[in-house]
C-alpha cells in the first residue's frame, strides 16, 4: 500500500489530463472529472460493469453517463453531466510506490475517458487501458 496526500493525488489526475491531446480534452461535453476518497456503495455495485475500471474487488475508477457514442440529436436539453470519478483508497491499496501508484491513475483516467467516447472494455483492453 502507498499513500499520498488529497494534494499529490488530485496533482497527479491534473497532470494526467494536461498531458492528453487537445483533441481529446476539446471534445469532452457535459462531463465533470472528480476525485473521492471511496466509491459509495451505489459505486461499488458497478465492480464488474463496462463502465468500471477495477483491479480485483477494487473499484479504481468510474464512468457514469451517456458516451459520446450514444448521444442523440436531443442530447443536451437538460441533462446533467456525466461523471468520470477516480477513487483515492483503492488506487493506494493496490499500488507499493509513487511510480506504481501514478502510473495506475494514469490508465485508470485515460480507461474512463475511454467510455465517455464509446470504447467498450475490450477495445480499452487492447490499447493497454
Amino acid at each position: 500500500m502507498y499513500e499520498l496526500t488529497d494534494e499529490e493525488f488530485e496533482a497527479i489526475v491534473e497532470k494526467t489530463l494536461a498531458a492528453m491531446p487537445a483533441r481529446f480534452l476539446d471534445s469532452l461535453e457535459n462531463v465533470a472529472i472528480v476525485v473521492a476518497d471511496e466509491p459509495s456503495r451505489h459505486q461499488r455495485r458497478a465492480l464488474h460493469d463496462k463502465g468500471a475500471e477495477s483491479r480485483g474487488t477494487e473499484l479504481l475508477g468510474l464512468y457514469e453517463g451517456v458516451p459520446l457514442t450514444l448521444r442523440g440529436a436531443g442530447y443536451g436539453d437538460g441533462e446533467v453531466p456525466d461523471v468520470i470519478s477516480i477513487f483515492k483508497g483503492p488506487h493506494e491499496r493496490c499500488s507499493s510506490s509513487y511510480e506504481a501508484i501514478a502510473e495506475q491513475i494514469r490508465k485508470t483516467v485515460v480507461h474512463e475517458i475511454g467510455h465517455y467516447f464509446g470504447n467498450d472494455e475490450a477495445m480499452l483492453c487492447a490499447m493497454g487501458y
